[in-house]
């Protein structure tokens, strides 16, 4: 399925990408436009919109879109909930709401200098975020293990 946002990705449209592709669609592919051509293109590509003014899965109160995917999705796993306390601090840049915020914040600031590419920063960022994820998977089980 082809999927759409505004181009010059940032950490909601970093961390969506990873989610989708993770957990949702594995053979997704990303389109990134001008934010004034999102909702055009989208319908004409039958792509599904994101992070973007007009889109469903877009941010939602204090909630980023990487929120509103997990919710419209409904998916639970617990590590993946943890991560998204960090994503959503660093995407509305509300930092000092999780103590790793700062450092993903810095993270996407220095690979969208590295690469200013979407596609490519994107492509290079899913490690990041594979790894991060499975911190929080760690970070659960030590507060299941410490809470039971």
């Amino acid at each position: 399925m082809k999927w759409i946002t505004r181009s010059h990705v940032h950490v909601d449209r970093v961390a969506c990408p990873w989610l989708i592709t993770r957990f949702i669609d594995s053979h997704a592919e990303f389109l990134f436009v001008p934010k004034s051509k999102v909702m055009e293109i989208a319908a004409k590509e039958g792509a599904i919109p994101f992070d973007t003014p007009g889109a469903e899965l877009h941010h939602r109160g204090d909630q980023c879109s990487f929120d509103a995917i997990i919710k419209d999705y409904e998916l639970t796993d617990k590590a993946l909930l943890r991560m998204a306390k960090i994503v959503n601090a660093a995407d509305t840049n509300r930092l000092e709401a999780d103590p790793l915020a700062a450092g993903l914040e810095a993270i996407a600031v220095g690979y969208s200098l590295r690469y200013p590419e979407d596609a490519e920063n994107i492509e290079r960022q899913f490690e990041v975020y594979d790894a991060l994820y499975a911190w929080c998977r760690l970070d659960v089980a030590r507060n299941q293990t410490a809470a039971g």
